[in-house]
């Protein structure tokens, strides 16, 4: 009874000092006086950013058809010039790249050091894909990615659907075969996995829910359940499980599904998310024509 006391008085005091308890969990995973910071501009449209094992963020300008590098030690440059717009990006095991190039539909990993590149996916039962949007690997190199279609300017071929519906897929370790793995979506888009392997989050946009998997050695999902009744663009998560959706700037959920709290971004899409720097301690948010950062007190998953 004590301790009930003790605790509805914390409650108490949080609430007549006007700042909600809830926002109290969010607040302890983000740096003491930390604030949303604008690293760079003058992109057309920011997306993709992922982690190389030295803490490089990389990140997608699909429009203007270029993959940018955010240095660990704060300096902006040009990765590729030609990536075949990609839009997604995950990084391996061994340090390769790996984009969603939705110039024709196909999946590709680049050689981080020279930018050349190998496609690993061009069609589905020899049908091309609607457009790989974003990909999660898995640490046993198997690669799960969204397939939505979002018609492009840029296309030289029909903006129709090209599979029968939006889905999920995946490739096998050995990249040689693409299993079409769950169908029930209206819009896949954003997804992140566990970095044990054994959990897979996937958000459906049109749908506005996020999906949870259990992942089998196979490679084949179980148990799909409800997340949240909120869709994601991009997604990441940190080492206590906490998922981050974007969209309206960032929404944090803890491993259950319970919102803790959003960070405000201004911007008018919040596209993406992923943890990056040397310790791994710092959320990078592309939205928009920008680029943003925001100190953490935990550290994201590789």
């Amino acid at each position: 009874m004590e301790q009930k006391v003790v605790i509805y008085l914390c409650l108490s005091i949080l609430v007549v000092a006007g700042i909600p308890a809830q926002s109290q969990t969010l607040q302890s995973l983000i740096a003491p006086g930390a604030k949303v910071e604008k690293l760079a501009e003058g992109f057309s449209f920011t997306e993709g950013p992922a982690v190389d094992n030295q803490g490089n963020v990389y990140f997608t300008d699909q429009p203007n058809n270029r993959i940018h590098i955010w240095s660990v030690d704060g300096k902006l440059s040009t990765f590729h010039e030609s990536p075949g717009r990609a839009n997604g990006l995950y990084f391996d095991k061994q340090n390769r790249l790996v984009s969603c190039s939705d110039q024709d539909n196909e999946i590709w990993r680049f050689d981080a050091t020279n930018g050349s590149y190998t496609v690993l996916v061009t069609d589905f039962n020899g049908k091309k894909l609607n457009g790989p949007n974003d990909l999660w690997i898995h640490p046993n190199g198997g690669i799960y990615f969204t397939d939505p279609l979002y018609a492009r300017n840029y296309w030289t071929r029909s903006p129709e659907m090209q599979q029968e519906g939006q889905y999920l897929y995946y490739l096998t370790p050995d990249h040689k075969n693409v299993k079409r793995i769950d169908t029930d979506f209206g819009q896949p888009n954003g997804i992140i996995g566990s970095p044990d392997g054994k959990l897979l989050y996937v958000a459906d946009i049109r749908a506005r829910k996020t999906y949870a998997y259990d992942v089998q050695p196979d490679g084949s999902l179980t148990n799909r359940r409800l997340f949240t009744s909120m869709g994601s663009d991009g997604m990441t998560m940190d080492e206590k499980g906490n998922i981050y959706l974007t969209g309206r700037g960032v929404t944090v959920f803890n491993p259950t599904g319970e919102q803790i709290g959003q960070i405000p971004v201004e911007a008018n899409w919040t596209a993406n998310v992923c943890f990056g720097g040397k310790d791994m301690q710092t959320l990078f948010i592309t939205a928009s024509q920008y680029l943003y950062s925001l100190r953490m007190n935990v550290k994201g998953i590789r």
